[in-house]
């Protein structure tokens, strides 16, 4: 690909060109990674530890209890891990109707009801035993140093830290974790996190037995219980993460690869089976006309997701009928050019979140991303390994349907990780970050960088926008103004948003420009974000 270098938007950050690359959205965990490289490991090495690093010092997004997800090239084919939470074996519509309601439709978004068993640590050990080349407690060796000398807090983390502190200081382990003076941290203040630690020691000397099984299991089942769930040490031993065959849909020549459901990845690929339907490149790169049309495709791609997508064995249709190339030809019909419109879903049957990557010169890469969903999760936090808790269980139903809880379920999910290979062979480990944001990045940034030639970069810095419901869409303000106010004409309710990170996520992509050994890498890492792409 020869890529336009010349950023044409407003950016505080450069690409990055080397051999081996750690790219995340904190300077501290991507020198964890390059560290483990500078040992002799490679990008799996380098990749656990910057996700371990990351609980520590982007605490308002991921944390111990964290699930994960990864897509890596081991230099020879394509393996997806899913480490996503199951349910605990108590959890049916009947335990939470009695315990919130008849009305209730959710699990809780907040309190140990909103838990389900995190894998992120499993996804760390798995990748270890199967890829790392390093021992696995070298890896989580710098996390413990930060979490035990602390660090001092950087802009963005503090600004999300501390709008989420009215809301969850009363939650149990909260405060004393995360508001140390009762108050969150200001910025270029020092945090340390003790006892996450003494957590990470546990989880590093055992290899994670700790986490599901042992010592930590049955402190987060004692904790779970002293408030109000019923998590307990035998639903984290009886966790496994799941190795699966990546999904993929060819676009302009090239393959994005997606996690199969239970996540939403498919989504980007719907959009982008609908996209290439068009002749895209001949629209001016941030006109009506091209924002129009991948905003309209991005809504077809939701209607589908969301009636058909859960965990793969509640599902009544298959990844390929959702995929299938006649049924995306005929989804692309609906787009009127000149009108938003607001979609059902089709009939394809016939008859809080971190995002890293990072890539060695032995053409290793790997694509990772890890969240404990909403800001902080559930905003428990055990206090012995300070193992903040996500709240995935939030998004299971209680109604009957496809994504109804049940005991040992996994819920829909958000957080995706991304591949984008060509004739087989890797190109890009990429991500964007931020709840339904995630493949409405994944698709405006590929659209950038295959259709209009942008470099990862600058595809990265544009101006995005977000399809939320119906006709609504936020917009960032450094968004074309007048192209706002066409899309606006068309019908699209155009809402300008100034919070790039809450509502627009952020990326970080490493493309592969030829041989690794000899040309490397070029990496971006978003502005929106305190990040940075590391490399030597």
């Amino acid at each position: 690909m020869n890529f336009d270098f010349n950023n044409p938007y407003t950016s505080t950050r450069i690409p990055l060109f080397a051999r081996n690359v750690v790219s995340t959205s904190h300077p501290l965990a991507a020198q964890a990674g390059l560290r483990m490289m500078l040992k002799g490991g490679n990008a799996v090495d380098a990749a656990i530890a910057a996700a371990a690093a990351m609980t520590i010092v982007e605490p308002v997004s991921n944390g111990l209890g964290s699930d994960s997800f990864c897509i890596l090239w081991d230099g020879k084919e394509l393996h997806g891990l899913n480490a996503s939470g199951r349910a605990p074996q108590s959890w049916t519509p009947a335990y939470f109707k009695r315990k919130y309601g008849n009305d209730a439709a959710a699990p809780p978004k907040r309190g140990m009801d909103a838990v389900t068993v995190p894998g992120a640590v499993s996804s760390w050990v798995a990748l270890s035993e199967r890829f790392g080349k390093l021992p696995f407690a070298d890896l989580l060796a710098p996390a413990i140093e930060i979490a035990e000398r602390g660090y001092l807090l950087s802009p963005v983390v503090q600004e999300k830290w501390s709008a989420a502190a009215d809301e969850l200081k009363g939650l149990p382990g909260f405060a004393a974790s995360f508001l140390p003076w009762g108050r969150a941290p200001t910025v270029g203040e020092l945090f340390q996190f003790k006892a996450a630690a003494r957590g990470l020691r546990a989880i590093a000397a055992s290899k994670g037995q700790a986490f599901y099984g042992g010592e930590i299991a049955r402190a987060i089942e004692k904790f779970s219980g002293q408030n109000g769930g019923s998590l307990t040490a035998k639903d984290f031993e009886n966790y496994q993460p799941e190795w699966v065959k990546p999904i993929g849909k060819d676009y302009r020549g090239y393959t994005l690869h997606e996690i199969p459901p239970n996540g939403q990845g498919i989504s980007a690929l719907i959009a982008l089976g609908i996209l290439d339907q068009f002749d895209i490149a001949s629209l001016p790169v941030d006109g009506v006309d091209s924002q129009h049309l991948q905003i309209e495709a991005m809504k077809l791609a939701f209607a589908d997701t969301y009636k058909y997508v859960a965990e793969p064995l509640s599902m009544a249709v298959t990844p390929a009928q959702m995929l299938d190339a006649s049924y995306l030809a005929s989804r692309a019909k609906l787009i009127d050019m000149k009108k938003a419109q607001d979609f059902g879903a089709g009939n394809p049957v016939k008859g809080g979140t971190i995002y890293l990557s990072a890539a060695d010169e032995d053409g290793m890469m790997v694509s990772f991303i890890q969240s404990n969903y909403m800001g902080f999760g559930s905003g428990c936090v055990e206090p012995e390994f300070g193992i903040s808790l996500q709240n995935r269980g939030h998004g299971f139903s209680l109604d009957a349907g496809i994504n109804q809880v049940a005991p040992g379920k996994r819920p829909f999910h958000t957080i995706i990780p991304a591949f984008l290979t060509k004739n087989g062979q890797p190109v890009m480990s990429f991500g964007v970050m931020g709840a339904n944001m995630q493949p409405q990045g994944h698709m405006q940034t590929l659209v950038r960088m295959l259709d209009y030639k942008q470099s990862p970069q600058a595809a990265c810095d544009a101006p995005r926008w977000r399809y939320n419901a119906g006709l609504e869409i936020n917009v960032e303000a450094a968004m074309n103004a007048a192209c706002v106010q066409s899309l606006t004409a068309r019908g699209h309710r155009m809402e300008v948003i100034n919070d790039s990170y809450q509502d627009f996520g952020a990326g970080q992509f490493i493309w592969r420009a030829g041989d690794p050994k000899v040309e490397g890498y070029v990496a971006a890492s978003d502005s929106r974000r305190d990040g940075q792409a590391v490399g030597f």
